[in-house]
């Protein structure tokens, strides 16, 4: 039976162009992409524009993406990365 800790995200790697990565804990990102998804309430990706709340936009992402394109050039990539063993 696999452990339990290999389905556990608690730590991303996050990569954003001319950025050195940065490890984050599921907080960070979530405060992370709630940043940046509060900026775009305007302009989001139609996948998006069907939850009500910030909240569940973020969820959305972290259920299902790994990332979220800012436009030309800019993006934010995240990748769940298990830092012990």
């Amino acid at each position: 039976m696999p452990d339990s800790i290999m389905y556990s995200e608690d730590h991303y790697v996050v990569l954003e162009p001319n950025q050195p990565e940065q490890f984050l804990t599921t907080a960070e990102l979530i405060q992370k992409l709630e940043s940046i998804l509060s900026d775009r309430q305007d302009d989001l990706p139609r996948e998006l524009q069907k939850f009500s709340t910030l909240s569940q936009q973020v969820e959305y992402l972290l259920n299902t993406c790994c990332d979220f394109d800012l436009g030309p050039g800019k993006y934010l990539q995240w990748y769940a990365v298990r830092l012990e063993k």
